[in-house]
Parts: C-alpha cells; structure tokens; sequence
C-alpha cells in the first residue's frame, strides 16, 4: 500500500507521527497524490486546529483516498467524528488497526534531517483554566531514563544533530518521583554529545535556581522557551497559572544574571474572557520591557472542556484580533531589534541545506532562520561558524566563515 502522512500541531505529535511511521511494515510511503492512503495526525488544542484537522480530513475524502485519522481530535471526540465522518477511520492505537502489518519493535522514522525531538513525558498535571490538554492527553506520565537514552543514541546513529527535549510540561519530568529527575535526564544526555541540547515548555513556576545553574555550566543551550500566558495578576489567577506577576520578575532576573548569554522565549493569550483592557495593556508594556527575544501571542479559544468555558466568552473577536495584532507587530520589532546585536559577529549555526540554517538561539519552525549568502550543498549537516552580515527582520543574513 502507498501511504501519505500528514501531521497537524506542535513536535510532540510530530514524534508520534514518526512513531506510527515506523511501526508500520510493508508499505511505501510516497506523497499525498501518489497514496492509496493517507494517515493524518489530527490537533484540536483550539478552535483553528479543528477546523484545520476536519479540512483535511475532508480533503483525503474529497480525493478518493482510504483516510486514517488519529491524533488529538481523535482522543477529544471519535464518537462524534466517527458517527460524523464515517468514510474515514478514527483509531487511537496503531495496534488497534487491521488494514497494516505493524511490526514488533517499532521504530521512529525521523522527517527531519539535523534536529529531532525528545518527547519525554505524556500529559499534563496542571489545571490551568484555559487549557484542554489533560482532557485530552491525561494526566503527566514520564518515560523511564533508560528507554529516553536508548532513543537519543537511536538518534544520534541517524546522525542527529540537535536533540530537542519536549513534552506537555517538561520540567514535570519526575522519572524517579523527584523533580530532579530532569537534570538527571540532561546529564545523561551530555555524555551523547550531540552538537546542540535544548528544552522547551519549561513552566515558569518549575524554572528552579538548580536547573539555571545547570545550564550556566553545561553544554546544554541557554534557551529558555517560558509560555507566561499573561503578566496581569488578575489574569494570571483567573487562568489558575499558579504565580505572579512579582514571581515573574524575580526569575527573570535570575536567568539574566547566567554567565552565559541566555535567550528567552515566550506566549501569550489575548482576549481572555476577563481580559479587560487595563489587563491588555499592562501585558503590551511588559512586552515593551523587551524581555524576550522571541514572543509567540495567540488568541483565546473557547474550548469545552476547560474551567474558562463556564465563562462568558464576551470579548468580540475583531477586538481578539486586534490585541492580537498589537502583540505581534511589538514582537516583532523586538526580534528585529535583539538581531541587530549580532551584526558583524561570529556565531554557530547548524546548516540545514544548501542556503538555510538556524543560529543557536533559533529553534525551528518558530524562531526565524539564518540566510545563507555563500551557499554550500556540502556543508548540510554541519555545525560552523558564520558572520551575520544582515538583519532581515526576524531572520538573519549570514556568510560561512
């Protein structure tokens, strides 16, 4: 059978697209016109991932494809879609699956060539107010350490390059019942040597001052992906963050005072329910504060399910899109600026094709890239220096040294 695989949402249901992959035997994956079949690895986080995972759905249909659904919409809702959409087949294990010989020890096949990510852990523990994941992924369960290492030597024999550790709440990894176990984990990892480590979705309530000081002595990358959601004290208890803004400033300042040069990035929700515009406001001042380098801002989404959607969802969406727009052009200009402080110096890149890269503190997909202007086939894989001779707003303009 010729199969086509389409995956929907962030890296972590990227990693078990891959899984699915790699578990299937006896078939040949080929392209999405070229397949008799297509599996698709749905999200329903928010509304526009919904709506994304249904048009493909359809789309499969509409095109005479055999259409296996899987993924977050269908954990949410296979009843409803199963009754719905009965061309199609919704299934959450792969094992359950008929139509394919699945192998005994499945593999991952990795779609990315110099980076991989490392899911750690599956679920979440927390009760934040506007967030589905733990009706949908279940409560926090950890991978053990062994199988975590076993899977990072798999990929660095691929020839992995950066190894990105994520999960719904990473810094919650507690393999041994201890929330030490993630250092544990890193150190472990270290000994691999892969060119780059990074983290992402750290809690900003988990950052403890061990794990910064771990960083700052290790060869783990200074990269701190912090989603704050909001910065106002009366959105943050509403949104049942479990810190304030106060807190917020004191890790800040903690991170900052690092031997390394550290990189920050981080979220935020416009549009919540009792987000009022004195709430807006001071989140688009501590944004102008320039804190991070990188700031990702969506608008909220009333979602069944959460605590927020016994509230009324009351702000107009022109008036989302609008905050949303503000944050996003601030943010912006913020990266363009914070680029500006690499012109004309030497950084390490890893090059991931001829004329593309990415520097160090860009992780992939959402940070920007580097231009390569002297361009070399050759060189796809490697980690080199490179001078940044341009700043083209959010991206980089860089010549191999």
């Amino acid at each position: 059978m010729k199969v086509s695989f389409v995956n929907l949402g962030c890296p972590k249901n990227l990693v078990d697209s891959e899984y699915i992959m790699g578990s299937i035997d006896n078939i040949e994956q080929t392209s999405y016109h070229k397949a008799d079949c297509i599996i698709i690895n749905t999200c329903s986080f928010i509304e526009p991932a919904k709506r994304e995972s249904i048009n493909e759905i359809l789309k499969a249909i509409n095109a005479g494809k055999k259409v296996f659904v899987t993924g977050c919409m269908v954990y949410r809702y296979k009843d409803i879609l199963q009754k719905e959409i009965p061309e199609a087949i919704f299934f959450e294990d792969i094992k359950t699956l008929n139509a394919f010989k699945i192998k005994d020890i499945p593999i991952r096949d990795i779609t990315t060539k110099h980076y991989a990510y490392l899911k750690i852990a599956e679920g979440c523990n927390r009760k934040c107010s506007f967030c589905a994941i733990p009706s949908i992924r279940g409560s926090h369960r950890s991978k053990p350490i062994k199988e975590l290492i076993d899977e990072a030597k798999y990929l660095k024999d691929l020839g992995i390059k950066e190894l990105i550790i994520v999960s719904q709440d990473t810094l919650y990894y507690n393999e041994d019942n201890t929330f030490k176990s993630i250092i544990k984990l890193l150190e472990e990892l270290e000994k691999l040597d892969f060119n780059f480590i990074r983290l992402m979705y750290l809690y900003p309530s988990a950052i403890t001052d061990e794990l910064i000081n771990f960083i700052d002595n290790s060869n783990v990358l200074p990269y701190f992906d912090i989603p704050l959601q909001h910065i106002s004290d009366n959105i943050l208890k509403n949104m049942r963050r479990g810190y304030k803004k106060t807190d917020v400033y004191k890790l800040l300042e903690k991170i900052y005072k690092m031997k390394k040069s550290p990189t920050l990035r981080s979220s935020f929700i416009v549009g919540y329910p009792t987000e009022s515009n004195e709430d807006f406001e001071e989140l688009i001042n501590f944004v102008n504060e320039k804190h991070f380098h990188f700031v990702g801002v969506f608008r909220y989404s009333h979602e069944e399910g959460t605590k927020a959607y016994d509230l009324e969802d009351k702000i107009p969406e022109d008036e989302k899109q609008r905050r949303f727009a503000q944050v996003f052009n601030i943010s912006q200009e913020i990266t363009q600026e914070k680029n500006m402080h690499y012109l004309d110096k030497e950084i390490d890149i890893i090059i991931e094709s001829k004329d593309r890269a990415r520097a160090y503190f860009q992780a992939p997909e959402i940070d920007g890239i580097c231009i390569i202007e002297n361009p070399s086939r050759k060189l796809a894989g490697s980690v080199v220096k490179a001078k940044v001779q341009g700043v083209l707003s959010t991206d980089l303009l860089v010549r191999i040294a």
